[in-house]
């Protein structure tokens, strides 16, 4: 029996299996010890310095959460924590699709990336790490108002059309997040990437639904700031777990503006700081700007709008009529009447139909292999709709079974043929009709001949709702998708085996595994052969420090040289002295 990803629980057991392939083991045993004290350096110094300016539960959130200032989170430790509040969380290896990532949300589950930032980028890295996910957005979920808006953003993220620029940008995006943490990948290869990604950027002159909502994701969940623009607090995660732009995004040089829908409308670059921020009065006033944007969104205005933006997605996605009854496919064309209404929409390639988020029996991709098209709307010169008739009214019109019947929507889509069976909803309505030898034409166009079988026609006055992806999840295989890039692995990035025992040892040390006679060996070794290690350096000094050893003044010494001849971690050094001189 294979080894299973995760252990599970009641939050868990709810996910579907399209989001179930994404989750990976933690491998908790992978974690270096350098690892654990890139984690335990970047925790203490947000703990310095995130209390003046972080929200007020935010370290009260720490603790809930189940996470430790000292080691890197076990997923199984933060679910058992978790789940009291009606979350969990799950590993991930690195980016995974936007959609994806937002739908997790809408289930209670915290994404987070697994692999941990390197030395190199301990201020600030593109690639979501288990720093950024667990540190940043794990302590927030215990505030009901922002649990509740994560939720509901998840929802409609997962509704949101997206575009086949959104899949391109996204590549472009993971590859150069992933670049970025290698140590060997060359300045001109990283330029290249990042060139593309602006390239792409600029190229989105009509952003889709999907992109837009990104944007409220980056600038709140991620990014966002609460209270009053002349003085705010932090709340997103990205902030939160970045200890260079912490401190960055309180100066003067990043613009605050007050959060509104305008905040969709603003684009953003993951290769740079920020130059503005928008600011909450409150996390209710999230939500409110949430469901102002889910206004602007096709599952919410349906018609020819969306079903034209399921169109240019060339993507899954559904289109829901007023009858409740739900097409899924690919969707190909439209056609509409006079007054721009929809009266034909067709899909390509297989579909399946739905009532309520549940097939409909004998309506599966199975029975609908090249696709599915169908009448909609009004019928010529009758003020009564299909959905609205009476079996009196059907009789009348000859829309009973056994009966042949000519029926002439607006929009001159004309449907020829032998009423067989009719499907109706829990109303009561007729949202299904299938025919036999049937016939559908559109001017002197034929759309539908008699050899392809039966014709089933959809009934419904309007296009209700548009949205992405498949309205029951089990009428596609959406299990196909394969990570590309492998889970980091530290060892290569030619740190050697006397560095991790220094750093194993010290740790060891810290938790009174082993005595000062080792201490001094340690620091022996390190001030002799290890003098540009600045975190070494640092978490000797912190030891030195506690245990009142002679060494400490040499150790001092030794990282303000390195100070001098790095400046580039100059003021990581100079935060970690801090920390241990206020302790």
């Amino acid at each position: 029996m294979a080894t299973p990803k995760y252990i599970s629980n009641p939050v868990l057991d709810k996910l579907p299996a399209h989001l179930r392939q994404y989750i990976m083991p933690q491998n908790y045993d992978h974690y270096t010890p350098e690892d654990q004290a890139v984690w335990r350096y970047a925790m203490r110094k947000n703990a310095a310095f995130l209390p003046t300016v972080a929200h007020d539960s935010y370290l009260e959130g720490l603790g809930k959460t189940g996470i430790s200032m000292d080691e890197i989170p076990s997923m199984y430790g933060m679910n058992r924590i978790l789940q009291d509040i009606g979350w969990a969380a799950v590993a991930v290896n690195g980016l995974i699709p936007s959609a994806a990532f937002m739908e997790f949300q809408a289930y209670n589950v915290l994404v987070i990336a697994s692999d941990i930032r390197m030395l190199e980028n301990i201020e600030y890295t593109p690639t979501p790490d288990i720093l950024h996910e667990s540190a940043g957005h794990a302590p927030l979920v215990a505030i009901p108002e922002y649990s509740a808006y994560l939720r509901r953003f998840g929802e409609l993220g997962a509704k949101a059309i997206s575009s086949d620029e959104d899949r391109q940008l996204f590549e472009a995006v993971r590859s150069l997040a992933s670049l970025k943490e290698k140590s060997n990948t060359s300045a001109a290869k990283i330029k290249e990437l990042e060139s593309k990604i602006v390239e792409l950027q600029d190229a989105m002159t009509n952003p889709s639904e999907l992109q837009l909502i990104k944007n409220l994701h980056w600038w709140t969940i991620e990014y966002g700031l609460i209270g009053e623009v002349d003085n705010p607090k932090i709340y997103g995660a990205g902030l939160l777990s970045s200890i260079g732009e912490s401190k960055w995004c309180m100066s003067d040089e990043v613009d605050k503006i007050p959060f509104s829908i305008s905040a969709a409308q603003q684009s953003f670059d993951v290769t740079k700081p920020q130059p503005q921020l928008f600011v909450t009065p409150s996390f209710a006033y999230l939500s409110e700007v949430l469901e102002q944007f889910a206004n602007t969104m096709a599952v919410r205005i349906g018609g020819k709008v969306g079903v034209e933006r399921l169109i240019n997605s060339k993507q899954l996605g559904t289109i829901e009529l007023s009858t409740g009854l739900q097409i899924s496919g690919l969707f190909s064309e439209v056609i509409l009447n006079e007054k721009s209404e929809p009266a034909y929409v067709q899909s390509s390639g297989p579909t399946a139909l739905s009532y309520r988020e549940r097939e409909l029996i004998g309506q599966s991709v199975n029975h609908h292999p090249d696709g599915f098209g169908t009448a909609l709307g009004r019928l010529k010169g009758i003020n009564l709709s299909i959905e609205d008739m009476s079996p009196r009214d059907l009789q009348a019109y000859n829309i009973i079974e056994g009966k042949d019947v000519e029926l002439v929507f607006e929009g001159n889509i004309i449907v020829k043929g032998k009423v067989q069976t009719g499907t109706r909803n829990i109303h009561g309505k007729i949202m299904l009709i299938a025919l036999q030898n049937c016939t559908v034409a559109n001017g002197d166009r034929i759309i539908f001949h008699p050899k392809r079988g039966i014709y089933h026609l959809a009934i419904g006055m309007k296009v209700v709702s548009a949205f992405a992806g498949p309205a029951d999840l089990t009428s596609f295989d959406l299990t196909d998708h394969s990570m590309t890039e492998p889970i980091l692995d530290h060892s290569a990035n030619g740190l050697t085996d006397v560095r991790q025992e220094i750093y194993q040892k010290i740790r060891q040390i810290r938790n009174i595994e082993i005595g000062n006679d080792e201490l001094f060996s340690i620091v022996k070794t390190v001030l002799s052969d290890y003098k540009d290690e600045w975190l070494i350096l640092l978490e000797l000094y912190e030891l030195a420090v506690s245990h009142n050893l002679e060494q400490v003044s040499e150790i001092f010494e030794s990282l303000a040289t390195l100070k001098k001849k790095n400046p580039e971690v100059g003021q990581l050094i100079q935060d970690g002295i801090s920390a241990v001189n206020v302790t």
